[in-house]
């Protein structure tokens, strides 16, 4: 106590009403009621995701008497757990779900294992293995391990929260929340893994080989296996190194990374060397000048004129990080540097995915090229007869002319597909980085083209397997910090200042020590006090764009569920479709047959026989053109799964 009394004493008494007051106007800013910092809003919450896929939004898929085996077309019996009914042709089903149930609304009491029973290869059934939106799983309550890793790791990637709240008051609550809602979505379906979660789309034989059979969400399929087509594996390959979109977004994740690494010196101290030379000529009849005329450098040596001005040094600047404002900032550009290498992971499955459909497309315009082409050999044939009937004087002239358009209607149309081939072809060329040229592709019957088996798993899944989810879930991350950037400027920031070095009026006395040494050092504690307008509308903005941010995510999150749900079925939907167009094509091919001998034979007029290659020629097309879009619906849920391996 005698010390620190003498030492107070030795100090003067300006430091002394300089130190109080300094200490006054700290204990102010810092004591003040949270220095006028202005609530934060909150989010809203979103909809919890669901334990499992609601297929057709609820309604059974339509299924006929044709395309059921007949002993599930004919079999009414009455099972002990419920009953089996069977729908006629053209009978559709349009019940919906009931929300407020526990279980979901089937018309006429269709049992569920009894559909199962009756190895129907053309039911829900064989399409669904874990029917677990027929059959809701019972909550459990037990913790996943391996959820409590997975928000391990993502605490781990957000930093220590004991120095910083990563997504402000605004997102605490939302977060946990959502921590919760994940926690008992998966545990639901934790224990249904093992088969209620797997959607077979029954598209292509399983290949217990590869182990595709092992795998419960396509998304864990790599692209090599999933496309099992080596000319399609080629142009994927060829996609990935050649695409400049990708390219361009490999430079995007370059730039962020820099932004990275700049933040990261901020909070670090500035170090800087420098030197200097000049020369200072004053006048003679000023204040200067008659100062330096009366003094002397040494004894009878006088000013030099000009007087020079030599030196050398180091300065030091540091702010300290007293409120992690500055580390706040190089997180948040850390986090939107990982969001950025995910939008580009994201847009890579939406490249491959488009090459993968334009590749289906153009095996559908070939398949389309061969059916024209059978259909013109079909009316040339039928041609010759109408040309032998009339030259025989059993037919006119109107039927010749007839099948003579009918051949160059359809000839004309080759040229057509040609073209849709040819900007095909170039739009993948374009996907993959090169100039115009053939695509290779495989020769087979498009109609029977199989693909992998699809297994969808749980909807919380896409949380870890979809790259654009993963990219707004760090973007919230970064709004959430800065926030908490925009709070760190209501409170005081304290800044060290020093410099070491040699200052002289000659080169010569430059380097003298201690007479040329110069050295100081300087602390700054600055806050704002009056009008913090701007301080104040730059945190209401950065609140502003974190609840965009949680808002952006959530609507991710809905839309790759949606995907999920339109695309797996729109591949069931199409598959049904197709059965049934085959069968009409059967009866078409057969009609045709039957046209042309009856018109062989005088006991049919030509126009049966147009109507009934065109009606034929239609069918098919549509047919191809349903094939299509049901391969389409099965890359387009692969891609919607997450999957890819990128």
């Amino acid at each position: 106590m005698v010390m620190n009394r003498r030492f107070l004493e030795a100090i003067p008494s300006k430091l002394k009403k300089r130190a109080y007051l300094s200490a006054i106007v700290c204990g102010l800013l810092a004591t003040s009621s949270g220095c006028n910092i202005p609530g934060l809003r909150r989010a809203q919450p979103g909809a919890a995701i669901p334990t499992a896929y609601n297929w057709n939004n609820g309604a059974p898929f339509w299924r006929s008497k044709t395309m059921a085996s007949a002993d599930a077309a004919e079999s009414h019996t009455a099972e002990s757990d419920g009953k089996v009914h069977s729908l006629d042709v053209g009978e559709l089903q349009t019940e919906r779900w009931d929300g407020n149930a526990s279980e979901p609304v089937v018309p006429n009491e269709v049992d569920v294992a009894t559909f199962d029973k009756q190895k129907d290869p053309s039911s829900f059934g064989n399409f669904v293995r874990a029917t677990s939106f027929l059959d809701p799983v019972a909550q459990d309550d037990e913790k996943n391990p391996a959820i409590d890793d997975q928000i391990k790791e993502i605490e781990a990637e957000l930093g220590d929260d004991a120095d910083r709240e990563p997504l402000g008051d605004g997102f605490d609550e939302g977060r946990d929340e959502k921590e919760q809602s994940y926690r008992s979505d998966v545990t639901e379906s934790a224990s249904d893994l093992s088969g209620n979660g797997l959607i077979d789309t029954e598209i292509g034989p399983s290949d217990n080989s590869i182990g595709i059979v092992g795998f419960e969400n396509s998304s864990q399929l790599p692209q090599a296996v999933f496309y099992n087509d080596p000319y399609l594996l080629s142009l994927i390959t060829e996609t990935i190194t050649g695409n400049q979109e990708l390219k361009i977004l490999s430079e995007e994740v370059r730039i962020a990374c820099n932004e990275t690494y700049a933040r990261s010196g901020e909070y670090r101290p500035f170090v800087t060397l420098g030197a200097g030379a000049g020369f200072e000529k004053t006048g003679r009849h000023t204040r200067s000048g008659a100062v330096e005329h009366q003094l002397e450098v040494a004894p009878g040596k006088e000013f030099p004129d000009p007087l020079g001005d030599f030196g050398v040094g180091a300065n030091v600047s540091w702010e300290i990080d007293i409120w992690n404002k500055l580390r706040n900032a190089q997180r948040a550009a850390g986090m939107r540097y990982l969001a950025t290498q995910e939008g580009r992971n994201y847009i890579v499955t939406r490249v491959v995915a488009e090459v993968a459909e334009n590749y289906y497309k153009l095996l559908a315009l070939d398949s389309r090229l061969q059916t024209l082409q059978a259909t013109v050999e079909i009316q040339q044939q039928s041609l010759k007869v109408a040309q032998s009937k009339k030259d025989a004087g059993r037919g006119t002239e109107l039927a010749v002319q007839r099948f003579k358009a009918e051949v160059q209607k359809n000839v004309s149309e080759r040229s057509l597909i040609a073209q849709e081939i040819v900007e095909v072809e170039n739009r993948i060329n374009f996907l993959a980085g090169r100039y115009p040229q053939p695509v290779g592709r495989i020769s087979a019957e498009f109609v029977d083209l199989n693909l992998t088996t699809l297994g969808a798993g749980v909807p919380s899944e896409l949380l870890q397997n979809r790259a654009d989810i993963r990219e707004a879930e760090r973007q919230v991350a970064a709004a959430g910090l800065d926030v908490q950037v925009a709070r760190a400027r209501f409170y005081p920031s304290l800044s060290l200042t020093a410099g070491l070095g040699w200052n002289a009026f000659a080169t010569g006395y430059l380097f003298r020590t201690p007479e040329s040494l110069i050295y100081g050092m300087a602390g700054e504690l600055v806050g704002p006090l009056i009008n913090k307008r701007a301080i104040r509308a730059d945190y209401s903005s950065a609140n502003a764009s974190q609840l965009q941010a949680i808002y952006n995510y959530q609507q991710t999150v809905l839309e790759a569920h949606i995907e999920v749900v339109n695309q797996i079925t729109k591949v069931e939907n199409y598959r049904q479709s197709i059965e049934v167009k085959k069968k009409q094509l059967e009866s078409l091919q057969a009609s045709v047959d039957a046209a042309n001998k009856l018109f062989q034979n005088a006991r049919a007029e030509y126009v049966e026989v147009l109507l009934a290659q065109r009606e034929m020629m239609e069918a098919k097309m549509v047919l191809i053109d349903t094939k299509q879009e049901q391969l389409a619906a099965i890359v387009n849920a692969y891609q919607a799964l997450g999957g890819g391996g990128f």
